[in-house]
This record gives C-alpha cells, structure tokens and sequence, in this order.
C-alpha cells in the first residue's frame, strides 16, 4: 500500500448480487463504487459475490456465465462504462457464494470479510447488512473494520408475511436481524421507512439513476412537438409479490371506469404463465412482454408508468420512470415519499383515487423537470447524501485508530458493549455448526468454501478441525 493510499480512506462494498443478474443489489453498489471514487480523493473497493458455472446458470441471464472472476471483472467494468462519462477509480474483488433456490438469492461462504486484508482494512458498507450477516462466522464486522456502515436495502418482512406461516415467520425474523445489525454495525441507513426498523439508524434515500433515464428525460424534453405518444406501462419481476396482484387486482375492479385503458406489462420470472391467464380474463387490453431494459427505446415514448407495489423500499424503476419525464403512478406508501417532492409523482390513498390518478395523468402532458429536481434524481446527489448520512467527512485514515479509541471507546467500557460482545459470539457459536446453520437457513456446506470456489479464487481449502471454533474465535 501505497503511503497516498495509507492516507486515504478506504472504503470496502460488499453487496449480495451481481450483474448481469439486474437486481437493485447488483446494479446500485456498482454506481455507488463508481461515484465514490470519482473524485479520486478515496480508495474504493466493489466485493461482490463469485458463483461456480453451476450457480451462474440458476441465477444469471440469457445464459451468459463465466469461466474466472477476471472475465467476471471485465463484463462488469465494460457495462458500468458504458453508462457513465468518467474514468472507473475503484477496484473489484470477488468473495465467494453459492445461490440458494428456495430463497432467490445469493448467500455469502465463508468468513467474506477475509476479502480485504486486515492492513486494508478501514471502512465497511455493507449492502443489505442482514443478508450478508445471517450466516457470518468469522471476525466481528466492528473489529475487522475501523466503521462498519450497513444499507437497508429490503422489506424482508412483507415478502415472508406472504408465506406460510408468515406472521410467525415475520415476527422471528424481526428479531434475528436486529440482533445481527446491531452486532455488526455502527451505523444503519434505511433507503426508506417501509424498512425494518433498527436502533441507530436514519432513513436516507442514498440511490440515484443510471445516467441514461435522465439523458433520456432531456431528449424527450427537446422534443417540444409531442413527447409521449403511448399510454400506460409496467415493469417489473414478474412474480405477484412485486405489484402485479395490486395491478391486477385495481384494473379487474374498475374496468368500467377505466374502459378503453391499454396497459403494457413487462416482465419475466416464476410467476409469467398465471400473470398472462389473469390478464385474458379482463375485458381491458393488458399485453404482457418479456422483461427488457428499462432504458431501451420501446420505453420512451409511454406517458404513464403504474406502479401499485408496496413491497419495495425505493422502487428502481418508478425513479427512472420520473428521470424520463413520465408521470408516475403509486401508492401513498412510505416506500414512495421520496417521490413525491416531484411534480410527475401522483400518489392515491384507495382504489377510487388509484383511477382518478390514472385518467388525470394519461389526459395530460408531463410537467418538465427542472435542473434541481434531476440531480436529485442523480448518483451524484444520492452520493452526496450518503457521505452525510454516514458521516464519512468525520472519519479518515489518518485518525481510523481514533475512530476506534475515541469514538466507540465511550460504550467500549461499557456493560453495553461487554453485553454485544458476548452477543456476537453466541452468533458466532451458532454459525459455527452446519446443524444449527441450516436449520436456520443456510445452504448446506456453506460453511467454508468448498474446493471448487477456492480454486476458482486462489483460496486455500480449509479442513474443519474438532479445534476450528476456538482457533477461528472472533476477536
């Protein structure tokens, strides 16, 4: 390390997806390390999730997989290039996951905070802090790293109220991840208030746009004569839990008042085949297409994007949605107050207004954005908010060993912080065993990275040991 770099806050993101999977995991931490980095003035480090070829192909679109983390590397870099107008200053590492079927989502192997070397080691953002923690066994997050900031990125509990069980679920759940983030974190940024709650946590929309949504906005602005010629669209996951049940549910029961609306739905997932039975029982015209990238041209000329989800913290795609100039749609929900400072949010309380919203704004033009209102919409606003959010101008490298002595070292007498400290290590018991790991959860084997993983990623392979609690014992 360099002695600029010693200098230099380090700043370490670990997140729970990764393209070409385009979930909100995988696309916002990309930008976030982009625009971190930017300036040049930190050194920023992306750790993202390596699958082997079996994993890939669950997972990743279009059969597109990866044979090294290197082809991994590139593919990604070269996707980000192209939708950003600066030099990428950040580095990628990969830690290595498995992807778990029944949960849709990638699980971490192994103790992933080994991915920065203990020197490197300053400052942790840990995207969706609850994922990435459930199954931790290994250092503790608050001594490996001199500030650990967690993203809340998921409503966990509205989607397991939907399961069986789910209230108990919900409720289980609830606790298990305020037990996790607390241990792990020191700082706690909600994107929106739909979030599980947590102690020391601030709600703080920290996500912008792809830049593209809003060079899109600015044509369509420049395109005086008639800028949105078609009518209504979705798109989203399709599966019921993102807002097609609500969808659905409203057009079914205001056909009449909606008579002659056409509605464009795009999406793929489980969930397709009965979407598109429900849609040909309405005597609406609803056409289902393919998911495809919100930003390609068929999207640009819709006025009106309806978004009826709740099950979203920030919902991606109502953002892009106003960056293009469209009138959105939605619910009046926590989700969406970030939204409603925008002149193209119309928001309904109940079904009636859901319909008065949606013939108001298919009757009328869009209001043009103005300069302010699009860079609130952009990664560089969002990231300003995030540096003030976690208060990373307060912290730098020179003083991290103070960060740890002065800051923290308050509570670190404390009867609290002995009380965290034996918390953790109950987590740590707890994880240690592949009984008690599944039982709750985890993928079998998960424990370690298996020989495959490590020889993809240049790991040495770990034999469990009768020992390996006591020597791998978080300090």
């Amino acid at each position: 390390m360099t002695r600029q770099q010693q200098k230099q806050q380090h700043i370490a993101i670990f997140t729970t997806a990764s393209l070409p999977w385009l979930t909100g995991t995988a696309v916002n931490p990309l930008f976030r390390a982009a625009y971190l980095a930017k300036d040049g003035e930190r050194r920023v480090t992306l750790v993202i999730p390596w699958l082997t070829l079996k994993h890939q192909v669950l997972v990743y679109p279009n059969s597109i997989t990866f044979t090294s983390p290197s082809e991994h590397e590139a593919y990604v870099r070269r996707w980000l290039q192209e939708r950003v107008s600066f030099p990428l200053g950040f580095e990628i590492r990969f830690y290595p996951g498995k992807f778990a079927t029944d949960k849709r989502s990638i699980l971490p192997v192994g103790d992933i905070s080994d991915t920065i070397p203990d020197e490197e080691a300053d400052i942790a953002v840990l995207e969706e802090p609850e994922h990435l923690t459930w199954f931790h066994h290994g250092k503790k997050w608050k001594t490996k790293f001199n500030y650990v900031i967690g993203i809340v990125h998921t409503n966990y509990l509205e989607y397991v109220k939907r399961e069986k069980q789910g209230r108990l679920k919900a409720f289980l759940l609830k606790y298990l991840n305020s037990w996790v983030v607390g241990i792990y974190c020191h700082k706690v940024i909600r994107l929106s208030a739909a979030t599980q709650d947590y102690p020391k946590s601030i709600v703080c929309n920290v996500h912008g746009v792809n830049p593209k949504f809003l060079e899109i906005g600015l044509r369509k602005l420049e395109d005086e004569e008639q800028p949105f010629t078609k009518g209504a669209y979705y798109i989203g996951k399709m599966v019921w839990s993102k807002g097609y049940k609500e969808l659905l549910k409203l057009l079914t029961r205001h056909q009449k008042e909606l008579a002659g609306l056409e509605v464009d739905l795009y999406g793929s997932g489980e969930d397709s085949e009965e979407i598109k039975k429900a849609t040909g029982k309405l005597d609406l015209k609803v056409n289902v297409y393919p998911g495809r990238d919100h930003a390609d041209s068929p999207f640009h000329n819709y006025r009106v994007f309806l978004n009826p989800s709740t099950t979203d913290v920030v919902c991606t795609t109502t953002a892009e949605a106003l960056a293009m100039g469209k009138t959105v749609v939605c619910a009046n929900h926590t989700s969406n107050d970030f939204f409603k400072q925008f002149p193209n949010c119309r928001v309904y309380d109940d079904e009636k207004g859901f319909v008065r919203a949606t013939l108001k704004a298919l009757g009328e033009q869009p209001s043009q954005l103005t300069e302010q209102q699009r860079h609130e919409l952009s990664w560089d606003a969002a990231t300003e908010r995030f540096i003030k959010a976690s208060d990373l101008n307060r912290l730098s490298r020179a003083d991290s060993n103070l960060s740890k002595t002065s800051v923290f070292a308050s509570s670190s007498m404390s009867v609290g912080k002995n009380l965290e400290d034996m918390s953790a290590y109950i987590h740590f018991l707890a994880s240690g065993f592949e009984a008690s790991r599944t039982a709750f959860g985890a993928i079998p084997g998960s424990l370690q990275p298996d020989e495959e993983l490590c020889r993809d990623l240049g790991l040495s392979l770990k034999t469990p040991s009768r020992n390996s609690l006591k020597e791998d014992r978080p300090v």
